[in-house]
């Protein structure tokens, strides 16, 4: 199994536990007289033994992306805890400069006008700079957990 592989089935497991959360939820209490609709108790078993497997997975995965290594000599942790920073950086700006631009509209005469301390044309060129470097990273790293094999 590829690497991309195993994070897709990452995925599909927490996607399944949620479920199997809310179902289990949802039939754990019933009125008097009445049965629940599934068994909680299979349902519970269901999601332990799931929780096991997704253990043992994302397991395998992080030794894989500590050895796993991009062209640039980085591991795949270190490129993926860049670009979630890169990320980080970039949706902190954007705030900033959504934030900026923001009418103020002044109702009355009385009312402080707002100036902007920063320049947004600026800050509009860092977020494109971390945009593109976002997306050339996770390319990189899109690529390498294609071709790595998990195990």
């Amino acid at each position: 199994m590829k690497l991309a592989e195993a994070l897709l089935l990452r995925s599909e497991y927490q996607k399944r536990l949620e479920n199997l959360q809310s179902r289990i939820l949802a039939n754990i209490k019933v009125q008097e007289n009445e049965n629940p609709l599934e068994n909680p108790q299979e349902l519970i078993g269901e999601a332990l033994e799931l929780c096991e497997r997704l253990c043992l997975l994302i397991q395998k995965i992080n030794i894989r992306n500590n050895t796993a290594v991009l062209p640039t000599g980085q591991t795949l942790s270190q490129a993926i805890v860049e670009r979630d920073m890169l990320m980080k950086k970039r949706n902190i700006l954007a705030s900033i400069a959504e934030s900026a631009v923001e009418k103020n509209y002044r109702l009355t005469h009385a009312e402080v006008k707002m100036n902007v301390t920063i320049s947004v044309q600026e800050t509009q060129k860092q977020i494109d700079a971390l945009s593109q470097r976002f997306r050339e990273l996770d390319a990189r790293i899109q690529g390498l957990n294609w071709t790595t094999d998990l195990d």
